[in-house]
Parts: C-alpha cells; structure tokens; sequence
C-alpha cells in the first residue's frame, strides 16, 4: 500500500552492549564496507542506538563517513528541560548535544523498566516538542498472538500516543513493529504475517493522520541478513529495527544493502 515512495530505514539497537573498544572497532568495520560499497543516503536512512555514554563518541566516529549515519538514543526521560532528576536524560538535553533521533516503547523499556502508557506517552510528547524525531516501538506478547489479540494490542498502543501527537507531528515518527516473542529468540515472524501486520498498522495510520500513508513502518525481532532481502520485500515493511546482528558489522551492513537495494 505504501508504495517505494518511502525511504527505508535501517537502526541497530545496541543495547547494553558492547564495550568501548570493541564500539570502535565495529564502526571502523561498518565504515570501512561503506566506503568499499556504498549505500545511498536516498537508498537507505541508517542509523545506531548505543549506550548513553558512548552517544556523542558513536556520533564523532562517525562524522568522516562517506554518508550520514544517524546516532539514535536508546531511551530518554519522561521528565522535560533540566533540574532536580538524578539519572535521567531529558529530550532538550539530547538535541543540545546534537542527538535528533530517540527509541521510545521498545517492550524491554516497557516490561522490564515499567514504561506504562502515561511515562510513554510523557516521552513522545517531550521528544516531540523538542524536534526529536521518534521511532515509535508497538509489539504482541506470544500470549496475545495466540489469544488472537495481536492486531488489537498493537493498534491500542498506537492510539495510545495519539492525544499528545499534533498533526503537524506525525511525519517526524517512525513506528517499530516488534513481536515481543521475536526479539533475541531466533524467532521471526514469517513475511506474511509481519507483512499482514504491517498492513494493518499502515490501515490505522491513515485513519488517525494524512501521514500514515507516507510513515516508515520498520520490522524488529530477530532480523539478520538471511531474512533481509524477504523482508525487504514486502510493501509495507519500510526497513528494520535490528538488535544482535547490528553487533557484528557485516551482518548489520547486509541487512542495510538489501533494504537499499529492494526498496
């Protein structure tokens, strides 16, 4: 339904990973294949998420590659500007050092962390009112699947943003589609049914923004470049969100190439 009109995007989440020495060394690799093959800035949007204090050292890495490659914040606060709040980084004080990019809901945040409704809906609307750009995570357990509720719970926690999303809002956030049984199994969902799923969440984007036909709507969960070029090819899969095989710089730089070469 989308069309190729979308450029894909292709993140690496790092997680809480790796250590500083071999951060370095993974980017000089992955630099190193983009100088030998190219991938075009209009081919393909791609970005890093690494851990908090190593954000400005990833972003100056990576100022003298042939293209831009976007560093991407993990989390932020739900708390706005600065003051009194031990801990916490907030959306003004990422785009001050020059982070423009932030992952917000990914379901590790969610379950593990207790990032409920209303601290992810304070973190989309600070992000957005400070001009971050926001890639958006949504996902179903194993449990919700099988009950049949996947399509529901995923939608809900899009509607779940919408009160503090302006109109003029929607086209700075990218949505991540993560089956929460498909990150770091080796599981993945089969193309039809992260393409049906996809489908579905473009369906509901349109009902709810004039943008939702134009969003890149990313596949998260166990992507690695055996899949790459399947996934790729469906219409409304509009890149990856990619954990373990973004820790190993060849794999991550297949997944960005098919993507590239597909859409």
């Amino acid at each position: 339904m989308s069309g190729s009109t979308i450029t894909p995007w292709v993140v690496g989440n790092w997680k809480m990973n790796p250590m500083q020495s071999n951060a370095k060394q993974l980017i000089e690799e992955f630099k190193q294949l983009l100088q030998q093959h190219p991938i075009l800035e209009g081919a393909c949007h791609i970005g890093v998420a690494p851990i908090s204090v190593a954000l400005q050292n990833v972003q100056q890495q990576f100022l003298d590659t042939n293209r831009v490659i976007y560093t991407v914040a993990q989390d932020l606060s739900r708390m706005a500007g600065t003051g009194a709040y031990t801990g916490e980084v907030s959306a003004e004080l990422l785009k001050d050092s020059h982070i423009e990019h932030v992952l917000i809901g990914h379901s590790e945040r969610r379950e593990i962390f207790g990032d409920n409704v209303e601290i992810v809906r304070a973190k989309v609307e600070n992000a957005l009112n400070a001009g971050l750009t926001i890639i958006y995570c949504v996902g179903e357990s194993l449990e919700q699947r099988e009950a049949g509720q996947a399509e529901q719970v995923v939608l809900q926690q899009i509607c779940d943003i919408t009160s503090v999303v302006k109109p003029e809002q929607w086209h700075h956030i990218v949505i991540a589609y993560e089956p929460i049984w498909a990150i770091g199994t080796g599981k993945t969902a089969s193309p039809e049914d992260a393409q049906a799923m996809h489908a579905k969440i473009r369906e509901g984007l349109c009902q709810i923004t004039a943008e939702g036909e134009h969003m890149a709507i990313l596949y998260g969960g166990s992507v690695k470049p055996e899949n790459a070029v399947e996934l790729a090819n469906c219409p409304d899969i509009n890149g990856a969100l990619v954990g373990g095989a973004s820790l190993n710089a060849e794999s991550f730089y297949k997944i960005a190439q098919a993507f590239a070469n597909t859409k």
